[in-house]
């Protein structure tokens, strides 16, 4: 993409459910969570892309569902979502939330912008090697080249001049699913690492400007595993988002390969970065996931039990903010299927008790 300026062009912009008997009551807190002036869950959410308010009632809905943010996203780059919020729709959006004491935050494919492009021509230095040894252009950055990271952070803070969360936690993410640099000095640093070398400079660089901001380091795919040799900064958290586990069966399901891997690699991530911040990220309600990225749209297959048995797996591992994809929930859906179970969804979210 061509631009110097990120900000000023507008097109830049179950079968059995764990048994909760298991998990030993706290009076204190199950009688303040009881009573839902404390709920375990501090953050309820959902994360939709701009096309998703084509359904206008999105945040009264969730407001409704006693959820407590919305997070804003696109598949391909901040660029969509910058161009959605200064658009009159997505100011409309915005000051709902605002009257309706709704968070917003911004999760973002970041990488695109974070490095443009068409630097490569010029200084194909500061993007990644593959396999063969070739520097190319295709995804995320050399994480050896300080002028990459300088620059990526710098566009960073670009960013974050327009989208501005409401509750000072930003997510910068690498290019979806895809590798990173294999040239001599980061071959021996996994992607998780990576990726966390280049968060670490984009939060200082974001604390220049905002002195009480945090970063997402997200274990999705390519960086499920912790990092095993950089250190994270104060600031930085860990999101978990288990694409590849099983949706027709409890997370903790402890004969099954899929669902024990991905929970094996939330427990090494908890003891890497902490729990006290962590967020969970996940697709209970995301219907793109479902329909498998093409539409038209699947039903959304809702399991409150399955829902129910996930949360305890989380609750009980101290995660206090969870989220879930609800892509494709928009006006078409709405008129084809109704209302999803939003308020079921929230409820849960909101009542759950260790």
């Amino acid at each position: 993409m061509k631009s110097t300026s990120l900000v000023s062009r507008r097109s830049f912009i179950q079968n059995s459910v764990l048994g909760w008997a298991a998990f030993h009551s706290l009076a204190s807190l199950a009688s303040q969570t009881a009573s839902g002036k404390n709920p375990h869950f501090q953050m309820r959410g959902v994360v939709l892309v701009p096309e998703d308010f084509s359904w206008p009632q999105w945040p009264d809905a969730a407001k409704k569902a006693n959820l407590t943010t919305i997070g804003i996203h696109h598949q391909n780059s901040p660029a969509q979502v910058i161009e959605f919020v200064q658009s009159e729709k997505g100011r409309k959006v915005l000051e709902e939330c605002r009257r309706l004491s709704l968070d917003v935050e911004y999760e973002l494919h970041a990488m695109k912008e974070l490095l443009p492009r068409d630097r490569f021509a010029r200084n194909s230095e500061w993007f990644r090697m593959d396999e063969e040894g070739n520097r190319n252009p295709d995804s995320n950055l050399c994480v050896s080249s300080k002028e990459s990271l300088d620059i990526a952070a710098e566009n960073a803070v670009k960013i974050a001049a327009v989208l501005r969360p409401t509750t000072h936690r930003y997510f910068y993410w690498g290019d979806d699913g895809l590798p990173w640099c294999r040239c001599p000095q980061c071959r021996g640093l996994g992607d998780s690492d990576q990726a966390l070398i280049l968060e670490n400079r984009i939060l200082k660089a974001l604390r220049s400007v905002d002195p009480g901001a945090q970063l997402a380091h997200l274990a999705y795919a390519n960086s499920l595993v912790p990092p095993r040799q950089v250190k994270p900064e104060p600031g930085i958290f860990l999101e978990y988002a288990p694409i590849n586990r099983r949706y027709d069966i409890p997370f903790e399901t402890a004969d099954d390969k899929i669902q024990k891997e991905n929970l094996d690699a939330l427990d090494a991530n908890l003891e890497f970065f902490g729990a006290e911040n962590a967020q969970a990220l996940e697709y209970w309600l995301d219907v793109s996931l479902f329909s498998r990225w093409k539409r038209p749209a699947v039903k959304l297959p809702f399991h409150p039990e399955l829902l129910q048995s996930d949360l305890a797996a989380y609750g009980k591992r101290g995660i206090r903010r969870v989220t879930s994809f609800a892509v494709y929930i928009d006006a078409v859906y709405i008129e084809s299927f109704g209302v999803p179970p939003l308020e079921e969804y929230g409820k849960a979210l909101s009542e759950w008790k260790i």
